[in-house]
């Protein structure tokens, strides 16, 4: 340990007289030889010392801030590399399904938000679980006419694949027994009557959200604030908006603009697959004006598949049931690969959407034509949810400098698994789910996102089932694939330094060293003095952004 800490005792000139000096803590800065330390010092939002308690002496002026951490873990603040801000605000005040579990407790949430709210020309929110509904995910519009049957609803699925609307809503949107499933969706119907039961699978949902009213500037400030403060309540300082336009963009200028915008911000401009490449003009134009401070728009999105619950994950081999089906790639691979080329000459980063094994090839694909057109560049392409793998694909990543964009709430045994994506695939595909650790032995980078608010974006919650495979709440299972598991320095890895890489802010963020920000956050427990299970328990109890405190108070530690 004292040879860590001297390693780490690095410094620039000294300088007394530090904004703050945080001393006696068991600090694990995440730097290329994981030290520890014990001491950090902070001047002008940035770190200026790095050591021991003695060295930060040298820091502390008569107007230096002095914190004793009394031995409590600090880290870097974390990093989320795919979530959904805005989308999950606007949501948490909205019908907001995401804390309920099962069709009763939805029937009663609906109910209650409809008599609360009896102005509201539309009951619009989401969050339901896929799996309450059995098979293929697909609720019926009669609970929600029987309980709202005078006023359009919509309510999208936890994972935002699914759309649930009642017959009023189906009615404005004009969806009837005789409407095409779009190319890059499907309306489930009755296998009688072939009338539209209410739920609508991937691209047929914009069928109807074409008319539902669109969300204000007020709404969508309103629900980032509620996210901004969520994500540092866990210690998070730095995220890749998975799905930004402009007035998503326009939303985090705003927050920056009136010194609200505690995170920094990697927004993924949506690709529309409605449209061809004459959209890129607009997608660089969207960078130029973005980019600066806090605001980085320099990455793009691309969803080229579905989900395995519903059957529009793209496969290699044919689903087991619903027999014959592949899944539905959202833009055709030969296509996909001129598009990734494109961006990828423009200065782009591509954020992928991808969840079967055919998808994520196709992604492999179109990013290895973008290096046969381009050369290497250097843009940190990822590929997010990577659920199912061919195990040949897993090596690849590496050779392509892709990176590893893992969701590891997902990789255990729910609902989800047992019950809508095993039965469909077989035990013998369903080995390669979520192969974080093989992924990892390969030499790839691996980083980390929750994919709020599909699941709790706590990185806590999520590292502990990075590392037992287990529901980090009731762990009272077997661990899933338990080959697959990966130990703790590498779960924090994943949401700090590997995170802060797929960012583009790994000089300036990821780890505590000398001259990056001060993006710190302290720990109610030393994660590595605790047992794996114990890991979700965890607290943050001062999150920092550039030093200054945005959740927590120095003086409560």
């Amino acid at each position: 340990m004292l040879a860590l800490l001297a390693a780490c005792g690095k410094e620039e000139p000294a300088a007394p007289g530090a904004d703050a000096v945080y001393r006696n803590g068991k600090i694990y800065t995440v730097d290329a030889k994981r030290s520890w330390a014990e001491a950090v010092a902070v001047s002008g939002g940035r770190i200026v010392y790095v050591g021991t308690n003695d060295g930060a002496q040298a820091h502390i002026g008569s107007k230096t801030q002095v914190v004793d951490l009394k031995g409590r873990m600090m880290l870097p603040g974390m990093q989320d590399a795919h979530v959904h801000p805005i989308g999950g605000g606007v949501e948490a005040s909205a019908c907001d399904l995401n804390g309920s579990t099962g069709v009763a407790a939805y029937r009663t949430a609906i109910a209650e938000y409809a008599a609360a709210n009896p102005d509201m020309p539309w009951i619009l929110g989401g969050g339901w679980s896929m799996a309450d509904f059995g098979p293929g995910g697909a609720p019926n519009k009669s609970i929600l006419d029987e309980l709202v049957p005078d006023r359009p609803v919509f309510l999208s699925s936890r994972d935002g694949h699914t759309g649930w609307a009642n017959s009023v809503a189906l009615s404005i949107a004009g969806i009837t027994k005789d409407t095409p499933d779009p190319v890059d969706g499907r309306i489930d119907r009755d296998p009688q009557t072939g009338e539209p039961i209410g739920s609508l699978q991937e691209g047929a949902q914009k069928l109807l959200r074409s008319h539902v009213p669109e969300t204000s500037d007020e709404q969508r400030i309103a629900g980032l604030l509620y996210s901004v403060k969520m994500l540092n309540e866990y210690g998070i300082t730095s995220i890749q908006d998975a799905s930004v336009d402009e007035d998503s963009l326009r939303t985090y200028k705003t927050l920056e603009d009136r010194g609200q915008l505690s995170l920094r911000v990697v927004g993924s401009i949506w690709w529309d697959r409605d449209r061809d490449m004459g959209q890129v003009p607009e997608i660089v134009a969207l960078r130029d004006q973005y980019t600066g401070g806090l605001i980085d728009a320099k990455t793009v999105k691309i969803m080229q598949d579905g989900v395995m619950e519903n059957y529009t994950a793209v496969l290699l081999e044919p689903y087991l049931v619903p027999s014959h089906t592949r899944g539905i790639p959202m833009v055709e691979p030969e296509l996909l690969k001129q598009i990734v080329a494109r961006l990828d000459a423009e200065g782009f980063q591509v954020h992928f959407h991808a969840i079967g094994d055919g998808a994520i090839r196709q992604s492999l694909d179109a990013v290895e034509e973008a290096v046969v057109q381009n050369g290497r560049l250097g843009h940190r392409h990822h590929i997010s949810h990577i659920e199912l793998f061919d195990p040949a694909d897993i090596p690849r990543f590496k050779e392509l400098d892709v990176v590893a964009n893992f969701q590891p709430l997902w990789a255990y045994a729910d609902a989800y698994i047992t019950d809508l994506t095993i039965p469909f695939i077989g035990e013998e595909r369903a080995r390669w789910l979520y192969p974080i650790k093989t992924m990892q032995d390969s030499g790839a980078v691996i980083a980390f996102g929750s994919d709020w608010s599909v699941s709790t974006a706590n990185p806590y919650h999520q590292m502990e089932t990075a590392i037992t495979r287990k529901d980090a709440v009731n762990d009272d299972m077997e661990s899933f694939i338990p080959e697959e598991r990966i130990d703790l320095a590498s779960a924090i890895a994943a949401f700090t330094i590997n995170a802060a890489f797929v960012n583009r802010k790994e000089n300036d963020t990821g780890s505590i060293e000398v001259g990056k920000y001060a993006d710190l956050v302290v720990l109610d427990r030393n994660l590595f003095d605790i047992e794996a299970k114990d890991i979700s328990e965890t607290r943050s109890l001062l999150t920092l952004f550039e030093g200054r405190p945005v959740y927590g108070d120095t003086a409560s530690l």
